[in-house]
């Protein structure tokens, strides 16, 4: 059985807040743990969003109590009046992630059958420690940025090794691997956009999109190759006439990386467009619907390098030859 770090960081959450809630001598102690583990999020700043939420929902909720428990006493049915309110009102302050820890907190004032100020402070307190505690622990967090990196790079390799794929495959080989391949990389592009998001909420403030910016470029690009694929299938034209366009793809697939920015290759683009213009025109309609098919894939290429190109001036990437 494997313990992990974040059953750790809440059991340790959980015992501090409950020692500094018996250190000033509050009342009911335990609440203080059980809202340091529903506090401890997975990032740093949903952790600290929803512990402002908890805090400011407190606040809506002993106001709605006070009222309920004064006009109709401290029973179950004021509870039940108050949970009625206290509901929609927190839905539609959005501030959800309250209801339940505050709840518990009011059923206090209910045992307690008061609203002095001691006690309203002593569940005030109980909430800050608690959530104070898991904000301290969810400090630490592992290191995201070097796994998003990882998945990067396996991101990279998979199409370069697509695109070097697409590129043998004019032969008409079985594409069936080349669509596998498509599967893998689409995966691996979503686990890495859900990691990039995760990495953005591992900063309180300061907020850098890039990585969520460039997995959704990348999963943009797979869309378009896999359209290409499809095309590829159907082209069925002289192979001299496929070398450069070949070749093109090759040199692509070896210069794939995150920094280049496409330039050279949309300049050769433009002379593989020229040269195919400079053809003779389609004796019959075979192929010219094949030399349809073909243009169709080189503005389908285009396009996929071109959404490079304006992800990597977007970005202010300097130095780069091609995509």
């Amino acid at each position: 059985m494997r313990i992990g770090l974040r059953t750790i960081k809440t059991a340790v959450a959980c015992v501090m807040a409950m020692m500094i809630a018996n250190f000033f001598h509050l009342s009911y102690a335990t609440s203080a743990g059980v809202i340091a583990i529903l506090s401890l999020e997975n990032t740093k700043k949903d952790s600290l969003y929803t512990g402002i939420g908890r805090i400011v929902s407190l606040g809506l909720a002993t106001v709605i109590s006070y009222i309920c428990f004064q006009l109709l006493g401290f029973n179950a049915v004021a509870f039940g009046i108050y949970l009625l309110i206290f509901i929609p009102f927190a839905v539609r302050l959005n501030v959800t992630e309250g209801i339940v820890v505050n709840s518990v907190l009011v059923t206090h004032y209910l045992l307690e059958e008061s609203f002095g100020l001691h006690l309203i402070a002593n569940e005030f307190l109980l909430m800050i420690i608690g959530v104070g505690s898991a904000l301290v622990l969810n400090s630490h967090m592992p290191n995201r940025e070097k796994v998003v990196r990882q998945e990067q790079q396996i991101v990279e390799e998979l199409f370069r090794k697509v695109i070097w794929d697409l590129s043998k495959a004019f032969d008409h080989s079985d594409n069936q691997l080349l669509k596998q391949n498509c599967q893998k990389l689409m995966k691996t592009i979503r686990s890495a956009q859900n990691n990039a998001k995760l990495l953005s909420k591992d900063r309180y403030f300061a907020i850098n999109p890039y990585f969520e910016e460039y997995f959704f470029m990348r999963a943009s690009q797979l869309r378009i190759l896999q359209d290409m694929i499809e095309l590829q299938a159907k082209i069925v034209v002289d192979q001299t006439y496929l070398k450069n366009l070949q070749a093109l793809l090759e040199e692509t697939a070896l210069r794939f990386h995150e920094e280049n920015d496409g330039h050279q290759i949309l300049n050769d683009l433009s002379e593989l467009y020229s040269f195919y213009q400079n053809l003779h025109l389609p004796e019959n309609r075979v192929e010219f619907e094949n030399r349809a098919r073909l243009f169709q894939f080189l503005q389908s290429f285009q396009n996929f390098i071109e959404l490079k190109s304006e992800f990597a001036h977007a970005n202010h990437f300097s130095n780069h030859t091609d995509e």
